[in-house]
């Protein structure tokens, strides 16, 4: 049954298991007067089923409470709808995830959530665009993903895959990173890759390339959501103290600045070889495909609140 336009739908993804954070944000929303619906997500499975429930049942604005993955979840859900559907609605964050780099990226603060309601309650929208990776994965499937910040390809991804090992093992997030990094010096630190960009081809041993429609947790830190382009950093092979020090200028977010990377701008990537390569797309590992896969930006797909 399809509700009033006016009506929020709230996708909750909670961080922990307290109700602290759930219970503020509600607080907030009754005392300005939103109408809303509240639902909570369970997995990852279940972020993109309510997400397609809310979408199916009317909701014009919908605001996900969670991190990077959250969000990745929801516009993959809105892509899978037809272009009118989509253009009705308008997706806002609160953050609340391991990682909030999109909305950063905007200035919605973690720690300020009275001024991220308040910005959302003035529902400034701005159409921005998605990187996609259309690609064949081991089951001769073809595939494609949508990303809001960016595909790693190479080490961050084995680095992502060793910290969701790790957690499953330790079971703490700040731990299960901590130990991802130390293991990651025993790991491997390049790979053979041929890929085709702005009529040029690189073909070399590269540690990790990043493809950013948007901030890229810093590796693409020019990267910008709606000007149809795709920002690449590709990172050679480096010495472990050199590393190091590019690991500063990635969290002082002066990346661009280390002698080992190397920028481009561009509408389209192909990898046409990577065999050994992990992918991870917005944080979430899509394994390594099959075959050459390609990434493009779309312009304009998503409607997204901004602050004012």
């Amino acid at each position: 049954m399809e509700v009033a336009n006016e009506r929020w739908g709230i996708l909750y993804c909670p961080k922990g298991y307290g109700s602290k954070q759930r219970e503020k944000i509600q607080r907030l929303l009754d005392g300005r007067g939103v109408q809303y619906d509240f639902v909570q997500s369970e997995s990852n499975d279940s972020v993109e089923r309510l997400m397609t429930m809310l979408i199916r049942n009317g909701y014009k604005t919908i605001v996900v409470v969670g991190g990077d993955s959250a969000l990745n979840d929801a516009v993959n859900c809105l892509m899978a709808e037809e272009k009118q559907v989509r253009d009705s609605i308008a997706l806002g964050v609160i953050p609340n995830g391991v990682l909030n780099d999109f909305a950063r990226y905007w200035g919605f603060d973690d720690d300020k959530m009275e001024q991220t309601v308040d910005w959302l309650l003035k529902h400034r929208v701005r159409a921005i665009d998605l990187g996609c990776v259309r690609y064949t994965n081991k089951k001769n499937e073809h595939c494609h993903r949508y990303f809001l910040n960016c595909v790693n390809i190479g080490l961050i991804a084995d680095v992502m895959n060793l910290r969701r090992q790790t957690r499953s093992l330790l079971g703490s997030r700040t731990l299960s990173f901590i130990v991802s990094i130390f293991l990651m010096i025993f790991h491997r630190m390049d790979y053979k890759m041929r890929v085709r960009l702005n009529n040029e081809t690189v073909e070399r041993k590269i540690m990790t390339t990043c493809i950013g429609s948007g901030p890229g947790y810093g590796q693409t830190p020019n990267a910008v959501p709606y000007n149809g382009m795709l920002d690449v950093s590709m990172v050679y092979h480096t010495e472990m103290m050199q590393l190091l020090g590019g690991l500063w200028l990635l969290v002082t977010g002066r990346f661009l600045n280390h002698h080992s990377v190397h920028p481009y701008r561009t509408r389209e990537v192909v990898v046409e070889d990577a065999p050994h390569a992990l992918v991870g797309v917005d944080g979430r590992l899509i394994g390594r495909p099959v075959g050459a896969y390609r990434i493009t930006v779309e312009q304009e797909v998503i409607n997204f609140l901004i602050p004012d």
